[in-house]
């Protein structure tokens, strides 16, 4: 399991944090591959079908040593707790707010040299008839890649098939990462999102046949 490192950046020894992560996971047969060589991407994460999704995606970001951020609703930041919420990478977004979130989201890529704004575009671990494309926009704005960060429970591995450069043809740009999630063994098949759902069952059903 291998850090992440940034572009021309020395080698920094593993913290605490990230070999503590590692390990737990190495004790749970999971494998983590390198996160890819991109100062600032948006991470697009899944399958998402279990709450554990949310646990292994945080333990994997640790280990990773991954400048990772995630963005939420801004008032959940006034209370004691929103010192906290910023220091596990929480961005607060207000929604009412003029330009809205993909706006907001791309302002905060251009104040940080390396970030990665990770998100769950099928929105819900219960079966989504279509994801959000938020993200899409966000990433396209800012000029930066989507990164698929893709959880295969069947061989208990985190990979990243997919660096892509988003497009005008966002339909052409989402069928690309339905595959990528369709090619990895969610936690719960059952609650795939419907696009992915599709190619997925497809996929192994044709593997079954003799």
């Amino acid at each position: 399991m291998t850090a992440n490192k940034q572009p021309n950046s020395v080698d920094v020894k593993p913290s605490l944090m990230q070999r503590v992560a590692s390990r737990l996971l190495r004790m749970a047969g999971w494998n983590i591959h390198p996160f890819p060589d991109t100062p600032k991407a948006v991470v697009a994460a899944g399958p998402h079908t279990s709450n554990w999704d949310g646990v292994l995606g945080l333990a994997c970001g640790i280990a990773l040593g991954l400048d990772a951020r995630f963005m939420i609703k801004h008032t959940l930041f006034k209370g004691p707790f929103g010192w906290l919420l910023r220091k596990l990478g929480a961005i607060p977004v207000d929604r009412t707010q003029a330009g809205g979130v993909v706006e907001q989201a791309v302002e905060q890529f251009k104040t940080d040299d390396h970030m990665a704004i990770v998100v769950t575009p099928e929105g819900t671990r219960k079966s989504a008839k279509k994801w959000k494309t938020g993200f899409h926009h966000i990433a396209q704005q800012a000029g930066v890649p989507i990164v698929l960060a893709v959880a295969d429970y069947g061989k208990k591995q985190l990979t990243f098939p997919i660096i892509l450069q988003p497009t005008e043809d966002i339909e052409a740009d989402m069928q690309k990462l339905y595959e990528g999630f369709a090619e990895a063994t969610p936690r719960r098949p059952e609650r795939l999102s419907e696009p992915v759902k599709i190619l997925w069952e497809a996929k192994n059903h044709r593997d079954q046949t003799p």
